[in-house]
């Protein structure tokens, strides 16, 4: 089975992963991560997010970031926005992409948006209409495609249903999202399976979390798929608020072993990324959580 040549890789860990952090992270330290991720060769990261300070405190310096970011013409800076102020609030700032945000799990939606899968489709259709006028290109992230932590198991069908949806209203690119990390291989591809009914191979990625320690294989059996991009978090950062136990998204230093052991390119320097992933784990006051930045670190000391 032939994978791809080439891997894409999102990294959101300013945005996805520090968001659950308790302590408020400085803003100059976010920037100068997200500085560290380009010059490691990172293409495309969510750099912050436009929510209430009063939901998520620590994305409340989003304007600040984004203005004090040395932007490069090769990477694309996405933000998240989770309503039309969020976008009204982002536009000025210039991002390349904006990601909004369904489920593929009802109970899911009603406790982490508040509304309906169906309502939080209505109520993006707006947003993703600013988007394109604007230029910008829109991502969609459907969280719980693969299990929910009220629902369960999720079938693959909901998943290609809730994709016709954010296909109908515009949006570009979907990320199927396990959320709490309990996917494995066969279900992560039955899962991408349907949401290429609706959206071409280019415009799917897999965003998977390690809870189970089920990520790197869920990223391989993607690659059987043909997918090639993913998001990843430097460091092993995140979790979800809304998601007890789920531990962050399958760290990027991790997946860009993996990667170069297949012979698979990703433009990525990997010395360069652990050292964005010491630098974002000492100011939190802690190791890397990823077993390749801990092994390599400790290969360095000795």
């Amino acid at each position: 089975m032939s994978l791809p040549t080439h891997v894409t890789l999102c990294d959101v860990g300013p945005r996805d992963g520090l968001q659950n952090e308790k302590q408020l992270v400085d803003t100059a330290v976010k920037v100068e991560l997200i500085h560290r991720l380009q010059a490691a060769g990172i293409r495309r990261l969510e750099a912050t997010s436009f929510v209430s300070p009063k939901w998520v405190p620590q994305m409340g310096d989003n304007a600040a970031v984004m203005a004090a970011l040395q932007r490069r013409p090769e990477v694309a800076v996405a933000v998240l926005v989770p309503n039309a102020k969020g976008m009204e609030a982002a536009l000025p700032t210039r991002p390349d992409e904006i990601v909004v945000f369904t489920a593929a799990s009802e109970a899911f939606a009603q406790k982490n948006i508040n509304c309906s899968i169906a309502e939080s489709i209505e109520r993006f259709a707006p947003v993703v209409a600013q988007a394109k006028a604007a230029g910008t290109k829109v991502r969609a992230a459907l969280s719980c495609a693969l299990g929910c932590p009220y629902e369960g198991d999720i079938a693959p069908e909901k998943v290609g249903a809730v994709a016709a949806q954010l296909r109908a209203i515009g949006v570009d690119h979907l990320g199927v999202s396990d959320t709490i990390g309990v996917g494995t291989p066969r279900r992560v591809q039955a899962a991408l399976e349907q949401a290429l009914k609706h959206f071409p191979l280019g415009e799917v990625s897999g965003h998977y979390h390690d809870t189970y320690g089920q990520a790197l294989a869920n990223v391989y059996a993607s690659l059987e798929v043909g997918v090639a991009t993913f998001d990843a978090s430097v460091g092993g950062l995140g979790g979800c608020p809304y998601a007890k136990g789920a531990t962050g998204n399958v760290a990027t230093e991790d997946v860009v072993f993996m990667l170069n052991g297949l012979g698979i390119e990703t433009g990525v320097d990997l010395d360069a990324l652990v050292d964005a992933a010491a630098f974002i784990s000492e100011a939190l006051g802690r190791p890397p959580v990823s077993r390749v930045a801990r092994a390599l670190l400790a290969k360095r000391a000795g």
